[in-house]
């Protein structure tokens, strides 16, 4: 058995600054080694080769890939000029703007942090122009944009498949009901709060030649989720193979059809995304070290029987752990904390009768939104460098975005087919 005193380690190197990846493997090490258990060390290398030895981790970064082409590939603004002709009518519409625009982004990237850096410096320069309060700008683009993580493709709810074994298909769909959600949800408390700033200007509603021509210009990038999801549901190719073609049609389009790159100029995304890719997986096989520590160590059994002895009603159940990931994503980045925490909570959730689908979605949305509160918000602070704005003032002005989200995920908490109804009617999952 191993002492549990490794995760006491995990947390004060993480609160010290100690980078998450030596976190991770650190903690374990220094425990065997204490306890004299140098043998599990040898275990330990072992998991972390195994952790990267998957077939479906390399659709990760595909999708970083895919994502870089088209964020890098002219694609922002014909999607921004879609949703402009759309919505921009509407009371507060290039708020409503901001948020159809970072749906539609997340939906072909699948980042937070580039929608983020890409729609805000489209968008908040443009927000000022119409007298728009430049705090508020930015917290609604921070708070829109990680809807990058909740529309598929997501690569957070790759690394729950993974970790968790469950269908990527199946989180893939389940993440678009519960994503329009968030993205109306956000609307109406844009449409609330737009009173509190009167000197607004609004935009004149676009006619139909405008409409017509930014569908056109849009229509091919915007075909990017169907063909991925399409062709994954359709059983034409696996996760992985889908995160390959997705490659091919975004450098397709950039190079081919809306000619704004070149095939030379694309050799710089693979390197980039080969560093940021690397960064990623190797926390993924520290994680898996580090879950199998956790295995060995029976806290998965000893936090289940104290978990029983608090409740045994799922939706209290729910209520705690959504609480305690809320906390979670505002000191760590989803990616790990769905590595470190999923194999500890996902058991406990699914033997009290909670669909794994339906609870991987809700733990990647809830550390989705970690990456826009503070203090540790990724999302927050992108954001208060592309608009030239203070981190206290963003965080107050996205206090009611914050707040909605947080609903919504009690809302899809408690009612499971908003999340498992649309793979179900499917067939994707039972």
């Amino acid at each position: 058995m191993v002492s549990p005193i490794f995760l006491f380690y995990f947390l004060t190197f993480l609160l010290i600054g100690v980078p998450v990846l030596f976190a991770l493997g650190l903690s374990p090490i220094i425990t065997f080694v204490q306890n004299d258990q140098v043998m599990f060390i040898n275990m330990l290398y072992q998991r972390l080769y195994a952790g990267l030895d998957n077939f479906l981790l390399l659709a990760l970064p595909f999708f970083m890939l895919a994502g870089e082409c088209m964020s890098s590939g002219g694609i922002t603004p014909r999607i921004v000029s879609f949703a402009q002709t759309r919505v921009q009518h509407l009371r507060g519409g290039l708020g409503h703007v901001v948020i159809l625009a970072s749906t539609l982004f997340g939906a072909l990237t699948g980042s937070a942090v580039a929608a983020t850096s890409a729609i805000g410096n489209m968008l908040i320069p443009e927000m000022t122009k119409y007298r728009y309060d430049r705090s508020y700008s930015a917290a609604l683009t921070a708070a829109a944009t990680v809807l990058g993580n909740v529309i598929p493709p997501s690569g957070i709810m790759l690394i729950y498949a993974f970790v968790m074994n469950t269908s990527v298909a199946a989180m893939f769909i389940a993440g678009i009901v519960p994503g329009i959600i968030f993205c109306v949800g956000l609307m109406v408390v844009n449409r609330f709060q737009i009173r509190h700033y009167p000197d607004i200007q609004p935009m004149p509603r676009a006619n139909n030649l405008e409409r017509s021509k930014s569908l056109k210009m849009a229509i091919l990038p915007l075909m990017t989720p169907v063909i991925i999801l399409g062709g994954i549901y359709g059983g034409i190719f696996t996760p992985t193979e889908a995160a390959a073609v997705a490659v091919a049609y975004a450098i397709f389009l950039s190079v081919y059809v809306l000619k704004v790159t070149n095939i030379k100029a694309t050799y710089a995304l693979f390197a980039k995304v080969a560093v940021n890719a690397a960064a990623v997986l190797i926390i993924v096989a520290a994680a898996s070290g580090f879950a199998s520590a956790i295995s060995f160590s029976g806290i998965s059994n000893d936090i289940t029987k104290f978990i029983g002895e608090i409740t045994t009603d799922p939706l209290i159940l729910f209520l705690i752990v959504n609480l305690f990931l809320f906390v979670v994503g505002m000191f760590l980045d989803a990616g790990p904390a769905i590595l470190i925490f999923a194999p500890i909570i996902g058991p406990i959730m699914i033997n009290a009768g909670i669909d794994p689908v339906h609870f991987g979605v809700v733990m990647c949305i809830n550390l989705s939104i970690g990456l826009a509160t503070p203090p540790m918000g990724l999302v927050l602070f992108v954001a208060s460098g592309v608009s030239g704005m203070p981190l206290q003032k963003i965080s107050r002005a996205i206090i009611p975005f914050i707040a909605i989200e947080f609903v919504i995920i009690f809302l899809i908490s408690i009612f499971p087919e908003l999340v498992i109804g649309l793979p179900k009617l499917l067939g994707v999952m039972q």
